[in-house]
């Protein structure tokens, strides 16, 4: 069950931090549990990973830290759901989001500072990261850095993205411990140099339990299309362009659309004034954050999932939704067959929904294994040896 609140200490600059003040951090009652560490960036990251927490509660001692987009008001302030959710935050580090050039790599620098200081006080023996986002870049590079084993879940992934491809595979370099969804995403990290008795194929956590959770929600009774986008590059004006394309595309289709706020990516901004835009359509129902049950009930009641969020790669599957993956932001994913894809035109993203209607509902098969990830995580984190060894990387080849 997730931890009972105490108080969150915020990690910036050189600010004192409260001491710690959860009843099992005390060295006495650790002696004999390892101290896993995770650094949380997104909304929809915590929410595939909720059942893995779960799970390494059950055998360690866990932290939570917060940064990134759970700071951001506009975004749905998910830090404040995560809370009410009954999880601990440990600690928040801040994160600062910009639009400005260089304010990217800049929020990262500071980032990777705060984490360090975070570390220093908090001790943990694993650090825990997942994907490719810049938040997950900074908290491996801070536990690298600062001699902090670190663990990685979907390593070895390909996704285009802005910078996502190249940060997903820095973070595998600066890993420890990897835990990629596939085969061919293990290869990949093998490919790297990395040792081959530190790679753990185990499937995505993103897919444990996730039929379960969703029937806590009653069935939509009307049909409608799901849509989640996030931007391709920091121009605000192109993005604006592009989400209106699909709005009124599938408008023109769909009596109903249902429509997630976009990730803080660079061009955000300009997804979000064209959704704000239409905050006035009966028919459209906006959503700047969501809980990840409704999220997945959503998935599973849609007619078609529209833009192009890696849960129309990895989760969607489960339920049989047909995806329309549009541009190039999941280029080179591994998926299944109810994925279609679409560039960022009206008639060819016309063309490819009415083709997607028409196929209808996909068998509930996944690629990215069969639910038991969760599990297999917490096991390897809870009793892989912490040696020299594991701690000093020296590339295979």
């Amino acid at each position: 069950m997730p931890r009972k609140r105490t108080s969150v200490p915020t990690i910036a600059g050189s600010q004192r931090l409260p001491e710690f003040r959860d009843e099992v951090s005390s060295p006495l009652l650790r002696k004999n549990r390892r101290t896993i560490c995770f650094v949380t960036g997104t909304r929809a990251e915590f929410g595939l990973m909720e059942s893995t927490l779960r799970q390494i509660q059950k055998r360690c001692h866990l932290q939570i830290v917060a940064t990134g987009m759970h700071l951001s008001a506009k975004h749905g302030n998910s830090l404040s759901a995560i809370r009410k959710a009954g999880w601990k935050i440990d600690a928040v580090v801040p994160w600062k989001v910009s639009n400005q050039a260089g304010a990217l790599a800049e929020s990262t620098g500071l980032a990777i500072a705060n984490l360090a200081r975070a570390f220093a006080k908090f001790k943990p023996d694993i650090v825990l990261v997942v994907g490719d986002r810049v938040e997950a870049f900074a908290a491996a590079t801070s536990a690298h850095l600062t001699g902090i084993p670190v663990a990685h879940i979907h390593g070895g992934d390909r996704a285009l993205g802005q910078v996502d491809d190249s940060l997903r595979h820095a973070i595998a370099k600066l890993s420890h411990i990897h835990f990629p969804a596939t085969k061919n995403s293990a290869e990949r990290i093998k490919k790297l140099g990395e040792d081959s008795w530190r790679i753990h194929c185990v499937g995505s956590p993103g897919i444990d339990g996730i039929v379960e959770i969703a029937r806590q929600i009653p069935r939509a009774p009307d049909p409608f299309a799901l849509i989640a986008l996030h931007p391709i590059e920091a121009n605000e004006q192109a993005e604006f362009l592009r989400a209106q394309t699909i709005y009124k595309t599938a408008r023109v289709i769909f009596p109903k659309l249902v429509i997630i706020y976009p990730n803080n990516d660079l061009g955000h901004a300009g997804i979000l004034k064209c959704w704000q835009s239409h905050a006035n359509d009966p028919n459209a129902v906006f959503h700047p954050n969501i809980p990840r049950a409704n999220f997945l009930a959503l998935l599973r009641d849609a007619s078609i999932l529209i833009g192009n969020s890696s849960s129309g790669i990895i989760e969607a599957a489960s339920f049989g939704t047909p995806v329309l993956n549009i541009g190039p932001r999941q280029q080179g994913r591994e998926h299944g067959p109810n994925v279609f894809h679409a560039p960022y035109s009206a008639p060819a993203i016309a063309r490819a929904i009415k083709k997607c209607l028409r196929v209808g509902r996909f068998p509930r098969a996944n690629i990215y294994g069969h639910g038991a990830a969760s599990k297999k995580i917490a096991a390897k984190l809870a009793a892989i040896p912490l040696t020299e060894p594991l701690r000093h990387k020296l590339i295979s080849y």
